[in-house]
């Protein structure tokens, strides 16, 4: 197994990071424009190895030559948030970012699956698509499991339960609009909302949605790595390991809830070739709503995209 980290900033230097310790892969590329930026990672990274007990290779490079023949393209780069800045205000720059990462990564690794960190994540994830021309189950957006991951660290801070025993899904577009979904969010398998009212499911939604940025304001210089690189590491595992997880991830709907030709977030299982299945579950007319909502505003900004 070949993964292909493009981006040597902080999601994705921490993310190959991960995925060497965790042994994902026999070789890992770590990809910058940066001159030595890369370089200099994945030395500091191949170091970490024999503490960890791990001899996956990491290479560092500003080419991507050595990136050919990658079974798992992972894509970071482009710029982050600053205070005030919503994900949307990155669209122009990161596109042409993530437009040039896919032209030259898919022509080293044709036969590759692409995962998109980038923001704003789900209008990049179909730049991916369009400029890859690979069918959408090979180009998938990393974002619900991240949102998802948030929803279910507010709950266990609000009931002082173990994560362990919370599970939340979070669909639509990652940003302002997104879905989190109470009904379906459980604690040992009890609905959240026979756990707190809803003014508290209100503020601990609120607060999900504002995750991304709660952070940037904290860090005034940054945005969010650990647990958007935690959350991308899980989809490469679920595909390494053909897992079959039923993850929450930014694809193409060509007509499943209602919605076409946009890339928003949904429950899929995810394996080897990738998005194996789109999962369907049952919504009520407002959580529907929501979710159109959310897929308009997706298309909007898509619809910017000059292709």
């Amino acid at each position: 197994m070949k993964i292909t980290v493009i981006g040597a900033g902080n999601v994705g230097a921490t993310s190959a990071q991960r995925i060497v310790d965790k042994g994902l892969a026999n070789e890992v590329v770590l990809v910058d424009v940066i001159e030595g930026m890369p370089q200099g990672k994945a030395l500091d990274i191949s170091e970490s190895a024999p503490v960890e007990g791990t001899d996956t290779k990491i290479i560092g490079t500003n080419s991507y030559d050595p990136t050919a023949n990658s079974d798992i393209i992972l894509i970071t780069a482009g710029i982050a948030r600053k205070p005030g800045m919503s994900r949307d205000d990155l669209q122009t720059t990161n596109a042409n970012i993530v437009k040039v990462c896919t032209e030259q990564s898919v022509k080293q690794s044709p036969n590759a699956i692409i995962i998109v960190v980038s923001n704003p994540l789900d209008v990049m994830t179909y730049v991916a698509l369009k400029v890859s021309g690979f069918d959408r189950h090979r180009v998938i957006g990393m974002a619900g499991i991240l949102d998802s991951s948030r929803f279910r660290t507010f709950i266990s801070m609000e009931l002082g339960v173990s994560v362990e025993d919370i599970s939340a899904f979070v669909l639509g577009g990652h940003g302002d609009s997104m879905v989190p979904l109470p009904r379906y969010s459980t604690v040992a398998g009890i609905p959240l909302p026979d756990l707190m009212d809803q003014a508290t499911i209100d503020r601990l939604v609120k607060r999900t949605r504002d995750g991304g940025a709660e952070i940037v304001n904290f860090l005034k210089t940054g945005s969010a790595y650990y647990a958007p690189s935690s959350s991308a590491v899980q989809m490469i595992e679920a595909i390494v390991k053909d897992k079959n997880r039923i993850l929450p991830c930014s694809v193409q709907l060509q007509g499943e809830y209602g919605i076409s030709d946009t890339v928003v977030g949904v429950p899929i299982r995810l394996g080897k070739k990738g998005m194996e299945e789109i999962i369907k579950i049952r919504l009520t007319p407002e959580e529907q709503a929501a979710l159109n909502n959310s897929a308009a505003d997706v298309k909007l900004n898509m619809n910017k995209i000059p292709f």
